[in-house]
């Protein structure tokens, strides 16, 4: 049933005293809201705050590598954030320790052989005066010790395809450290260490010289270096809940929405991906709904890796910072939260160019309780949208009645059962002021049953979310308004949780 200002029936006209009386003109007459939100996305000044990430990438310390006393084949440690919104943390102020993962891992998508690797540098020598230098750089995953009875590459980058997340491998020789000699089972001072990352022998920082025998003055020493670089970077999967929107490309996003960002001691898109889903509600734009994962490359060198998220989803056309100064942008994608729910901004309706609304369309249907009249309704108006034209009304459209009604999406959710998922959604209980809006109220129901109850008085909008369990084909609704405590709904979201 489609309704517009043209096409009012007679019952619906016949309650216009009622609201007279109140001095109220109901939303179905075009009313004017008695406070128009100011709390609609501010675009202006919330753009990506590259000064910060920049300034930030040339303090943070977050390379890596084997020290002299680490023992051989540890996990792999979790990503950690070494720098949130500016800040250091702990892992960014030094060079981060390795711990024990318990992250998602993905299976290689092809076994890559010794060919499918590039010589970056070679080593020095084996002579008895030559020295040389192991990588300290970003992205260290863990190293092996190889049987030294030759310089083993095919066995390093074995080592190397063997893990999902390596691209790179230093072979090196460690001299006069007496774990290798006397205490690892290998009795092999030949290491291969391995990163997520290329690096160059620029970053060859690490020439030994720690004491490791506990008797004697003979300092450990490093020879015949080399860098080995698949010739393929691997594609990262898509995060769980997420789909690309770009990338790679040698931009980030310079982009309207901003929320903040964190640094990664890896580049890793299923840690940016939690670092959005964990990012707090920001209070015009809602919950993260989008982040830009890059790699800084200061002075040639791989530093950081920053996890940008933003409330409004950007793409490619706004990757345009490319860097600052001796900062480089590279390896730049873009991912956007996937949202379950067909049309939760109600832009679906498009009956009128103006001003008209219905008690169901296609992706949306109302319902009201016995004796109510349009106790649920969409609006085409921009007026009462929080963006776009399109928005929800709970409470009667024509001040009928003071009953409650409820609109549920016209199709069952495609959801997986036992999967925890979160319902987002704005919500404003504003238009007739503080004295009639005080007992607005919201229920938000799933599968018939009440999941949260908001009472939130007069507001303008204002963002909520409640997190439910899937069972499966699931039935998202809403319920509340009481005219002249109306309450309005826009920008519904249904995002698969993940840790």
């Amino acid at each position: 049933m489609i309704l517009t200002t043209r096409l009012l029936t007679l019952a619906a006209l016949a309650v216009v005293a009622s609201a007279v009386s109140v001095q109220l003109v109901p939303p179905a007459l075009r009313g004017v809201p008695n406070s128009v939100s100011e709390d609609t996305p501010d675009l202006e000044g919330r753009l990506t705050d590259i000064d910060t990430i920049v300034s930030t990438a040339q303090i943070v310390e977050q390379k890596d590598g084997p020290t002299a006393d680490s023992p051989p084949n540890q996990p792999i440690s979790d990503t950690v954030v070494t720098a949130v919104d500016g800040e250091l943390t702990e892992a960014g102020a030094a060079t981060p320790s390795n711990s024990t993962s318990n992250g998602r891992r993905t299976l290689p998508k092809k076994r890559r052989a010794v060919s499918d690797y590039n010589l970056v540098f070679s080593g020095t020598g084996t002579r008895s005066t030559d020295r040389d230098a192991s990588i300290q750089g970003t992205a260290y995953l863990t190293f092996r010790v190889i049987d030294n009875s030759t310089y083993n590459v095919d066995a390093c980058l074995d080592f190397c395809s063997s893990e999902p997340k390596c691209v790179f491998a230093n072979l090196y020789y460690e001299f006069n450290n007496e774990r290798l000699d006397h205490f690892d089972r290998e009795k092999s001072n030949l290491k291969c260490a391995i990163y997520g990352d290329v690096h160059t022998a620029v970053e060859k920082t690490n020439f030994g010289g720690q004491q490791s025998y506990s008797t004697g003055n003979s300092l450990t020493y490093i020879q015949q270096s080399s860098g080995w670089a698949s010739k393929d970077l691997l594609e990262p999967d898509v995060p769980e809940g997420y789909e690309l929107v770009f990338g790679p490309l040698d931009g980030a996003n310079n982009a309207p929405g901003y929320m903040g960002f964190a640094f990664l001691d890896k580049y890793d898109v299923d840690a940016c991906a939690r670092e959005c889903n964990r990012r707090g509600a920001d209070g015009n734009g809602g919950a993260c709904q989008y982040f830009n994962i890059w790699r800084a490359v200061v002075s040639g060198v791989p530093t950081t890796y920053t996890c940008s998220m933003y409330f409004i989803v950007a793409d490619a056309s706004t990757a345009v910072n490319t860097g600052q100064g001796d900062l480089k942008v590279t390896f730049s994608r873009g991912y956007s939260r996937k949202n379950y729910l067909i049309d939760g901004g109600f832009e679906g309706y498009t009956e009128c160019a103006s001003f008209c609304f219905t008690e169901s369309y296609t992706n949306w249907v109302a319902s009201s309780p016995a004796g109510g009249y349009l106790d649920a309704s969409v609006f085409y108006f921009k007026t009462y949208a929080r963006n776009g034209h399109g928005s929800a009304l709970l409470g009667s459209a024509t001040f009928a009645d003071d009953k409650s009604g409820t609109l549920s999406v016209a199709q069952p959710l495609k959801t997986e059962a036992g999967k925890k998922y979160q319902v987002a959604f704005f919500q404003n209980s504003a238009f007739s002021g503080p004295t009639f809006q005080a007992k607005s109220i919201v229920q938000v129901l799933w599968n018939g049953k009440v999941v949260e109850t908001i009472k939130p008085g007069f507001t303008t909008w204002k963002f909520h979310s409640v997190d439910v369990v899937a069972v499966g084909n699931d039935i998202l609704a809403f319920s509340g308004g009481s005219a002249p405590a109306w309450t309005f709904l826009d920008d519904v979201s249904l995002w698969p949780l993940f840790q």
